[in-house]
């Protein structure tokens, strides 16, 4: 049930604004990522081409991952308290 009485508008109850709530771009590194996997996979019963290129997609998007996680990171503002 609603809380507020009957004259009060909606705004007047909700909380003061807090702190910019941060999240992160979209991209496609999950989705290589878990290509690169799949094919290294699919290469240790098939073809060793396929598990070192599968295993060079994931190094590649791994690290980029990680390089863009720390960029989104440092761009957040520092906590005062």
């Amino acid at each position: 049930m609603d809380e507020r009485s009957p004259g009060t508008p909606p705004a007047a109850n909700t909380p003061p604004v807090g702190e910019e709530v941060h999240l992160p771009d979209n991209t496609i590194l999950p989705l290589l990522m878990t290509v690169g996997i799949t094919v290294a996979l699919v290469g240790v019963t098939t073809w060793i081409g396929f598990t070192i290129a599968g295993s060079l997609l994931f190094a590649w998007t791994l690290v980029r991952w990680i390089r863009d996680t720390r960029r989104d990171i440092d761009a957040l503002p520092r906590d005062t308290h």
